[in-house]
Protein backbone atom coordinates (compact mmCIF):
# COMPACT_ATOMS: atom_id res chain seq x y z
CA UNK A 1 0.00 0.00 0.00
CA UNK A 2 2.35 2.92 1.18
CA UNK A 3 5.27 2.15 -0.38
CA UNK A 4 7.99 0.07 1.62
CA UNK A 5 10.79 3.44 1.14
CA UNK A 6 8.24 5.69 2.65
CA UNK A 7 7.91 3.44 5.98
CA UNK A 8 10.37 4.67 9.05
CA UNK A 9 10.60 1.35 10.60
CA UNK A 10 12.21 2.66 13.92
CA UNK A 11 8.86 4.70 14.82
CA UNK A 12 6.59 3.31 12.29
CA UNK A 13 5.28 6.56 10.80
CA UNK A 14 5.66 7.12 7.25
CA UNK A 15 7.32 10.13 5.21
CA UNK A 16 4.50 12.51 3.15
CA UNK A 17 5.77 15.45 1.10
CA UNK A 18 3.92 18.76 1.85
CA UNK A 19 1.38 17.74 -0.62
CA UNK A 20 -0.23 14.72 -0.84
CA UNK A 21 -3.60 12.87 -2.16
CA UNK A 22 -6.12 11.40 0.68
CA UNK A 23 -9.11 9.96 0.61
CA UNK A 24 -11.68 10.58 3.34
CA UNK A 25 -13.81 7.41 3.26
CA UNK A 26 -16.27 8.36 5.78
CA UNK A 27 -17.77 11.22 3.69
CA UNK A 28 -17.42 9.45 0.44
CA UNK A 29 -14.32 11.57 -0.71
CA UNK A 30 -12.11 9.47 -2.97
CA UNK A 31 -9.26 11.69 -3.58
CA UNK A 32 -8.49 15.06 -1.94
CA UNK A 33 -5.38 17.32 -2.63
CA UNK A 34 -4.20 17.94 1.12
CA UNK A 35 -1.46 20.47 1.92
CA UNK A 36 0.43 18.90 5.17
CA UNK A 37 1.04 21.90 6.90
CA UNK A 38 2.96 20.97 10.46
CA UNK A 39 2.60 24.87 11.21
CA UNK A 40 -1.39 24.05 11.47
CA UNK A 41 -2.62 22.52 14.83
CA UNK A 42 -6.20 21.85 13.06
CA UNK A 43 -7.05 20.15 9.99
CA UNK A 44 -9.47 21.65 7.98
CA UNK A 45 -11.82 21.21 4.68
CA UNK A 46 -12.82 23.34 2.81
CA UNK A 47 -17.03 23.46 2.83
CA UNK A 48 -18.63 26.70 0.59
CA UNK A 49 -22.18 25.80 2.29
CA UNK A 50 -22.86 24.56 6.08
CA UNK A 51 -26.69 23.69 7.14
CA UNK A 52 -27.33 22.43 10.97
CA UNK A 53 -29.57 19.77 11.14
CA UNK A 54 -30.55 17.70 14.40
CA UNK A 55 -30.95 13.56 14.04
CA UNK A 56 -31.41 11.64 17.09
CA UNK A 57 -31.05 14.43 19.41
CA UNK A 58 -27.69 14.94 17.74
CA UNK A 59 -26.25 17.95 16.32
CA UNK A 60 -25.39 16.72 12.53
CA UNK A 61 -24.12 19.38 9.56
CA UNK A 62 -24.78 18.73 6.07
CA UNK A 63 -22.46 20.73 3.50
CA UNK A 64 -20.91 21.19 0.63
CA UNK A 65 -17.31 20.91 -1.10
CA UNK A 66 -15.76 21.01 -4.03
CA UNK A 67 -13.30 17.63 -3.75
CA UNK A 68 -11.32 18.21 -7.69
CA UNK A 69 -8.34 20.42 -7.06
CA UNK A 70 -8.45 23.21 -9.03
CA UNK A 71 -12.28 22.51 -10.04
CA UNK A 72 -15.32 24.57 -8.94
CA UNK A 73 -17.65 22.93 -10.79
CA UNK A 74 -17.98 19.56 -9.51
CA UNK A 75 -19.98 19.88 -6.14
CA UNK A 76 -20.26 16.98 -3.20
CA UNK A 77 -22.80 16.98 -0.64
CA UNK A 78 -21.64 15.39 2.93
CA UNK A 79 -23.04 15.02 6.31
CA UNK A 80 -21.11 14.38 9.74
CA UNK A 81 -22.12 14.33 13.19
CA UNK A 82 -21.18 17.74 14.53
CA UNK A 83 -18.11 17.02 17.74
CA UNK A 84 -17.37 20.10 18.48
CA UNK A 85 -18.22 24.43 17.92
CA UNK A 86 -14.93 26.43 18.61
CA UNK A 87 -13.21 29.42 17.56
CA UNK A 88 -10.23 29.15 15.01
CA UNK A 89 -7.09 31.81 14.97
CA UNK A 90 -6.30 31.43 10.91
CA UNK A 91 -2.85 32.38 9.58
CA UNK A 92 -3.98 35.69 9.11
CA UNK A 93 -4.72 36.15 12.58
CA UNK A 94 -8.38 36.64 11.61
CA UNK A 95 -10.44 34.29 14.53
CA UNK A 96 -14.04 32.53 13.20
CA UNK A 97 -16.60 30.17 14.91
CA UNK A 98 -16.14 26.67 13.16
CA UNK A 99 -18.03 23.24 13.14
CA UNK A 100 -15.29 20.26 13.69
CA UNK A 101 -16.24 16.75 12.59
CA UNK A 102 -14.75 13.29 13.12
CA UNK A 103 -13.76 11.50 9.84
CA UNK A 104 -11.18 8.97 8.97
CA UNK A 105 -8.49 9.71 6.77
CA UNK A 106 -6.92 7.43 4.43
CA UNK A 107 -3.57 7.49 2.79
CA UNK A 108 -3.59 4.86 0.91
CA UNK A 109 -4.63 2.23 3.22
CA UNK A 110 -3.57 3.62 6.19
CA UNK A 111 -6.28 4.85 7.76
CA UNK A 112 -7.04 6.62 11.26
CA UNK A 113 -9.96 8.93 12.62
CA UNK A 114 -9.32 12.79 12.83
CA UNK A 115 -10.75 15.88 13.57
CA UNK A 116 -11.36 18.74 10.94
CA UNK A 117 -12.72 21.78 11.12
CA UNK A 118 -15.24 22.78 8.03
CA UNK A 119 -14.70 26.41 7.01
CA UNK A 120 -14.13 28.46 3.33
CA UNK A 121 -10.36 27.46 1.47
CA UNK A 122 -12.16 29.60 -1.57
CA UNK A 123 -8.80 31.50 -1.70
CA UNK A 124 -6.49 28.66 -1.18
CA UNK A 125 -4.64 26.21 -2.99
CA UNK A 126 -5.50 22.84 -1.42
CA UNK A 127 -9.30 21.74 -0.36
CA UNK A 128 -7.77 20.58 2.64
CA UNK A 129 -5.28 21.01 5.13
CA UNK A 130 -3.76 18.34 7.31
CA UNK A 131 -2.85 19.86 11.04
CA UNK A 132 -0.47 18.58 13.05
CA UNK A 133 -3.02 17.21 15.36
CA UNK A 134 -3.70 14.87 12.99
CA UNK A 135 -0.42 13.66 12.24
CA UNK A 136 1.44 13.24 15.69
CA UNK A 137 2.63 9.79 15.83
CA UNK A 138 1.96 8.68 12.77
CA UNK A 139 3.53 10.76 10.05
CA UNK A 140 7.18 12.51 9.40
CA UNK A 141 6.80 15.16 6.93
CA UNK A 142 9.59 15.90 4.39
CA UNK A 143 9.10 19.35 2.84
CA UNK A 144 11.52 19.01 -0.24
CA UNK A 145 8.80 16.58 -1.45
CA UNK A 146 6.22 16.06 -2.86
CA UNK A 147 3.03 13.15 -3.42
CA UNK A 148 5.11 10.37 -2.46
CA UNK A 149 2.75 8.40 -1.43
CA UNK A 150 1.29 6.17 -4.26
CA UNK A 151 -2.68 6.63 -5.05
CA UNK A 152 -4.65 3.72 -5.05
CA UNK A 153 -5.18 1.43 -7.84
CA UNK A 154 -8.90 2.07 -9.43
Amino acid sequence: MINKETIVNKNNKFIVGWREVAALPDLGVDDIHVKIDTGARSSCLHTFKIEEFTQNDELWVKFWLHPIHNNTDIEQVCMAKVADKRVVRNSGGDEQLRYFIVSTIDFNGQRWPIEISLTSRDNMAFRMLLGRTSMHGRIIVDPEASYLIQSKEK
